[in-house]
């Protein structure tokens, strides 16, 4: 049966009674031309290369994104490509109130869903690009680091061994042993001769 406002009408399919209406119909036929006529080509995410990339400790959530992903496209591809076309004159014929199926049929032909505007990929791309940047910046300084490294490695290999070197040459491969690195021999002496010895 169709219920259209308060009066109850009789729909019938090949396969079973269902209750619906014109509202209803109109709503229904809306969200599919929504969903369906606007479809658009979407890229196809290569999920193994994306869950290779995903740390242990958000793997949870990349589980969450791919189920809802899969569940949205599922009902996307679910829908008709077209949108069911409603008989009119069907319920012209079973609703007594004149005027109103037409009324309704005016209003639904006008009825236009804009494309949602997206404001989410320029901000994605700059946040890419910033990434981007900093990852550069870091791979820069990581190759740095890793010549100043190898240098001392170099000179780890090619110094004296500990066991053979003097006080004089520790001091020299390793300037922060010397155990006053601020004054020379000829800064303390004549430091000791303005002031006086210590007491």
């Amino acid at each position: 049966r169709a219920v259209t406002g308060s009066l109850v009408l009789p729909v019938r399919t090949k396969k079973r009674h269902f209750r619906c209406s014109v509202l209803s119909d109109i709503t229904w036929c809306s969200e599919t031309v929504r969903m369906a006529s606007r479809r658009v080509a979407l890229k196809a995410l290569d999920w193994v290369a994306f869950a290779e990339r995903v740390p242990p400790n958000q793997r949870g959530m990349f589980n969450a994104l791919k189920s809802r992903s899969d569940a949205i496209a599922a009902k996307l591809t679910s829908l008709p490509e077209t949108a069911t076309v409603i008989d009119w004159s069907f319920y012209r014929g079973a609703v007594a109130q004149a005027g109103m199926v037409d009324e309704f049929e005016k209003k639904f032909s006008a009825l236009l869903i804009p494309e949602p505007v997206d404001t989410q990929t320029s901000t994605i791309n700059a946040q890419e690009a910033e990434s981007g940047k900093s990852a550069s910046a870091y791979v820069e300084g990581s190759k740095a680091r890793i010549a100043q490294y190898e240098t001392e490695l170099n000179k780890f290999k090619n110094m004296i061994p500990f066991d053979q070197m003097t006080i004089e040459d520790l001091n020299d491969t390793f300037p922060e042993t010397k155990l006053d690195k601020s004054l020379t021999i000829d800064e303390s002496i004549s430091s000791v001769a303005v002031d006086g010895p210590s007491l």
